[in-house]
């Protein structure tokens, strides 16, 4: 699932690239989406192209290829209508006998989104895992914090909370518009947003900019 900002994007690029063959320039980007700054378009076109929706073409300027586009709402729509199959009914993790269900919201790029992701499904937990408070879950994608053991796949237990120690894993809703899953860390008068993953650089920005939307509580994973 992804954000409508990044849905918005990547429908812009794939209608202007069947249009015209050239990708959009960010700065057409950036109005299309009605975004206040490139450094938005640029976050966006990181985590689509993290989630292998897009890809840049070496050596190009301005040269994006469309490798897949996401799921049409009217097809998502009419799949939750439907009655769910054997194969469905077994494609989320298998839970111990002592569980809780918690709302699946999704999936979420351990490298930027959930945007106040929505869904119906509900996932089975272990009762152990959750400590105290309200917990949803969101599927991981990408792999940015795979230093931290959290792999692309697995299943990210959050805990609702507004608020975060430095040191803590959280997901952190950026500019009212998108979301990553890192650790939170306070630099000076600046919030740092830390990979965990050598491959990946920290992202700063100003206390306004970034929201605690809750804390990782524990995952859960498929073999």
């Amino acid at each position: 699932m992804l954000t409508r900002k990044q849905h918005e994007l990547i429908c812009f690029i794939a209608d202007r690239l069947n249009e015209t063959g050239v990708s959009p320039s960010f700065e057409e980007m950036k109005e299309a989406l009605d975004l206040k700054s490139k450094s938005g378009v640029h976050r966006l076109i990181s985590a689509l192209e993290e989630r292998e929706f897009i890809r840049r073409l070496p050596n190009r300027a301005r040269a994006l290829e469309v490798l897949r586009m996401p799921e049409r709402k009217a097809e998502t729509a009419a799949r939750k209508k439907a009655p769910a199959s054997p194969a469905s009914s077994t494609s989320l993790p298998a839970a111990a006998n002592d569980v809780v269900e918690i709302p699946l919201h999704g999936r979420i790029a351990a490298g930027t989104p959930i945007e106040a992701l929505e869904g119906a499904t509900m996932l089975p937990v272990p009762a152990a895992l959750l400590g105290a408070g309200e917990h949803y879950a969101l599927e991981v994608a990408g792999d940015s914090m795979v230093e931290a053991g959290i792999l692309d796949g697995d299943y990210a237990l959050i805990r609702r909370t507004e608020s975060a120690r430095d040191g803590e894993i959280v997901v952190a809703l950026i500019d009212d518009a998108e979301a990553t899953l890192k650790y939170f860390r306070k630099e000076g008068a600046m919030v740092r947003l830390d990979p965990a993953n050598r491959s990946y650089d920290a992202q700063r920005y100003r206390p306004d900019q970034v929201r605690v939307q809750g804390r990782l509580a524990g995952l859960l994973r498929r073999y």
